[in-house]
């Protein structure tokens, strides 16, 4: 959060942003592609370190679902939160993991196969991501109504 508030890290923001933009300011777009890579993949590199330190060991296949989870709670959080300031994408991350978990808490309760938890992870996902256009689309007939 805080290296975000840096200029390199306005700069790398902004590239994502609008490349065109920035690159009329002067910034190399394809450095802060590159550090925006790096960073995040040192992150990754991290989380993988240290999970697999806390799990005790590692195996090739275990990161693939950790991969699907964690794309599938950032799209609801981002659904849930509708805006793009760092602070809530952050919250929003948070409050899609928690939902996301407690989706399959229930389902595992339920007693579903492990098939039938990947269609349920599936379909929420799906919902998070059209129920918000309906409901911008909505609104915007509302709007001019």
């Amino acid at each position: 959060y805080l290296f975000f508030r840096t200029d390199v890290g306005t700069a790398m923001r902004a590239t994502g942003d609008n490349a065109q933009m920035i690159t009329a300011l002067g910034v190399d777009t394809r450095n802060m592609m590159t550090l925006g890579l790096a960073v995040a993949n040192g992150l990754v590199a991290l989380a993988g370190a240290l999970f697999a330190q806390y799990q005790g060991f590692a195996d090739v296949q275990m990161g693939i679902g950790m991969v699907v989870w964690g794309l599938a709670s950032v799209i609801i959080g981002e659904a849930l939160v509708g805006t793009n300031q760092l602070g809530f994408t952050i919250i929003g991350a948070v409050m899609g993991s928690v939902l996301f978990r407690l989706l399959v808490a229930v389902a595992l309760r339920w007693g579903l196969s492990p098939n039938d938890l990947k269609l349920i992870t599936a379909a929420f996902v799906f919902c998070a991501l059209i129920v918000p256009q309906f409901l911008r689309k909505k609104r915007l007939r509302s709007a001019h109504a």
